[in-house]
């Protein structure tokens, strides 16, 4: 059923019955129109039949199907690999108090800062902006930002996804953008998120310091990551349930075996260098554990799509078509997934766009601010 928006109003969840949200930004060539389309989908249509995008277009074939019951949830073993999610669920993450270690220019409304706070044991840096006037008597709801893949030797604190930070906090939000550790200033080694936990348990020491913060609400807390930086936001969601909403954009949102098996960049452009031990747990694990079809216990356990039925609340995505960068199939499974668990998702899909969506920033902004505000104020 494909609606024409009007005004950019969407139409909510109906009650008793989980609608997926389908958004097709349409570009229109030369004529320099822009039409919105939007596909609302009942849930019992979009696990029966695959034709959910406008044009009756079927979701694209892949390795991994999509089921129509919940992903069974993998074994404990007597010794859980660290990139497990159950040794993630079983360490514990104390954060620290949040330093405010410099103030920097202030924004059209709050004041931004540059920042620090513990985990493992390693100075971590971020950009910590607070909305100006009184703080409310319960503190103000507050959002880990999750950057993705910057070669941290490049990577600076002030620099980058500085428009999208500015939109979250003039809506009054307290935004953490962290560092992961080896980035800028931050202490530690940048070990790469795939293979490694380092950056995710930066990430989870963060909600916790961001809790402790006197001005946050603790029971009020989102997440918000791009690419990279939303397969980190997934992964903080089946760990920990302090987390009530995320929002993702161009995640890399896919199942490890996914990820083997359709991760293929389609990008002409030269791709950033990553470390070579970031990039080698393909082999390594494949060496060690055997592939997904001899050994599925173990490429489950550590992917974050075999424990969606304890995701910590709300998850919106977004997509372009064109990305270049993640195959738009990452989180369009990741929706079904998501579906079959009973869970809330919106998912929108921009016609045309690219990896940041530069074509329709404003629009999926505005989308992610009103989704937070639904579920965090």
């Amino acid at each position: 059923m494909v609606q024409s928006l009007k005004n950019g109003l969407i139409t909510s969840f109906s009650i008793g019955l989980l609608f997926i949200l389908l958004s097709c930004s349409v570009l229109s060539g030369s004529t320099g129109n822009n039409e919105i389309t939007q596909t609302k989908i009942t849930l019992e249509n979009f696990t029966k039949t695959s034709t959910v995008m406008p044009g009756n277009t079927a979701l694209p074939s892949t390795t991994s199907s999509l089921p129509e019951t919940p992903t069974p949830i993998p074994s404990p073993t007597a010794t859980l690999h660290p990139m497990s999610i159950q040794a993630l669920r079983e360490m514990s993450f104390p954060g620290s108090e949040i330093s405010l270690e410099n103030e920097l220019e202030p924004g059209a409304n709050y004041r931004r800062y540059y920042a620090s706070y513990r985990s493992e044991g390693f100075k971590i840096y971020g950009l910590l902006t607070i909305p100006n006037g009184e703080t409310p008597s319960d503190g103000w709801p507050a959002i880990i930002f999750n950057h993705g893949y910057i070669p941290p030797d490049v990577y600076r604190t002030t620099e980058r996804y500085i428009a999208y930070v500015d939109w979250l906090a003039r809506s009054q939000y307290i935004v953490f953008r962290i560092d992961y550790r080896g980035h800028d200033q931050s202490e530690g080694q940048a070990s790469g998120a795939y293979g490694d936990p380092g950056y995710v348990i930066d990430v989870l020491n963060a909600v916790s310091s961001i809790k402790q913060f006197p001005q946050a609400n603790p029971e009020k807390i989102g997440m918000w990551g791009h690419s990279m930086g939303g397969y980190l936001t997934l992964r903080a969601m089946v760990t920990r349930s302090e987390i009530k909403a995320g929002v993702i954009w161009a995640g890399v949102v896919a199942s490890y075996p996914d990820m083997l098996n359709l991760w293929r960049r389609n990008n002409p452009n030269p791709a950033p260098t990553a470390p070579s031990f970031a990039r080698r747990w393909r082999q390594i694990w494949v060496e060690q554990y055997g592939s997904p079809e001899e050994n599925p216990e173990f490429w489950q356990s550590v992917s974050s799509n075999s424990y969606l039925r304890d995701i910590s609340g709300p998850l919106q995505l977004h997509h372009g078509t064109l990305d270049e960068d993640v195959p738009l199939v990452f989180s369009e499974i990741l929706t079904q997934e998501l579906v079959n668990e009973n869970k809330i998702v919106e998912f929108y899909k921009y016609e045309g766009d690219n990896h940041n969506l530069s074509n329709y920033f404003s629009t999926a902004m505005t989308r992610t601010i009103e989704f937070f505000d639904r579920y965090l104020k």
